[in-house]
């Protein structure tokens, strides 16, 4: 039988620091040639689009798929495990909880690998649920004392801010303008669903580490040019998706501005076998676009929680 797991499942099973721990498994055998990523395919239509990723982690016994649509009425989300031994269906789940945290997690193990190991303040443009599970993933790698945070809503983001806070032994303070919250930032986080830039070069602080996670479409980003010029090392979790949907690296490349040669994986950077910080002063740069390897080895995760915990419910399908 196969095992559903709901929302409130999931929520109560799917912690951040295991799910950087698997992801760094994953991101490791994918490096190794021993994963498989397929990158999004998107169906457009009139009134909305639904995605589809599919990845295998042999590793972790299994093949998967995430599919989300996106229309005028919501967001909905679903991932489905099977087994690599003999295909059997394994588990559904649902996933907007899951999404959040694998993209935390994603930027969590790029902050582990990539920023100043003496890191402590946070600048964050966004206080969305995605933004929430960005602090989450850092400071779990980092030992951070303050969080700035810039919202162009106060009243959304002063609630951000006493949530994270009733989460966390941590000081978050709203911040009266986005380059406040930015400029003394040793790890700076956008998450936002701006078309255009909120991010201007000459705002970072030598040493600082970026994770932009707001975009991806080729046809937006929150990064400047700047920013790309002044980043020392530039890493995303797929170069070939990131080809298609990183508008941040899209834009300026078509425009001849910007060498896809400077960009490296997240798995090599993982495996030892990409670039890395060398000099205290450097800039660094993680750009998520979320991949299908991400969602399917936290699913196998939670998956694996819930058999050893009894969390779900069984259903029977035909096989």
């Amino acid at each position: 039988m196969a095992l559903l797991l709901r929302e409130g499942d999931v929520l109560s099973l799917l912690e951040m620091h295991g799910n950087i721990m698997v992801l760094e498994q994953a991101f490791g055998a994918w490096s190794q040639g021993n994963a498989v990523n397929l990158s999004r395919t998107r169906i457009v239509q009139d009134n909305g689009v639904m995605h589809l990723l599919a990845a295998a982690v042999p590793s972790l016994g299994i093949v998967g798929f995430k599919t989300y649509t996106v229309f005028r009425s919501g967001m909905r989300h679903a991932v489905m495990l099977f087994s690599t031994q003999d295909g059997r269906l394994l588990s559904i789940i649902e996933a907007d909880f899951l999404g959040r945290m694998r993209t935390g997690a994603t930027s969590g193990l790029a902050t582990k690998y990539l920023a100043r190991p003496d890191a402590s303040v946070v600048g964050l443009i966004g206080a969305g649920k995605q933004a929430y599970t960005q602090v989450l993933g850092v400071c779990a790698v980092r030992q951070v004392r303050v969080i700035y945070v810039y919202s162009r809503r106060l009243p959304e983001c002063e609630k951000f801010c006493e949530e994270l806070m009733h989460r966390l032994p941590i000081e978050v303070r709203p911040a009266p303008s986005a380059r406040q919250a930015i400029e003394d930032a040793d790890i700076v986080i956008t998450a936002t669903t701006s078309p255009e830039p909120v991010l201007p070069g000459d705002w970072l602080k030598s040493g600082s580490h970026i994770n932009a996670i707001g975009s991806n479409w080729a046809n937006r980003r929150e990064l400047d040019l700047a920013t790309l010029q002044r980043s020392r090392v530039i890493v995303t979790d797929s170069k070939e998706q990131a080809h298609a949907e990183a508008g941040d690296f899209v834009i300026p490349a078509n425009e001849r501005l910007f060498d896809w040669d400077k960009v490296s994986d997240l798995a090599d950077v993982v495996a030892g076998q990409g670039p890395k910080r060398e000099f205290a002063d450097d800039i660094t740069l993680y750009k998520g676009v979320g991949i299908a390897l991400e969602d399917v080895a936290t699913a196998a995760h939670v998956y694996t929680l819930a058999r050893e915990r009894g969390v779900g419910e069984e259903i029977t399908l035909l096989q």
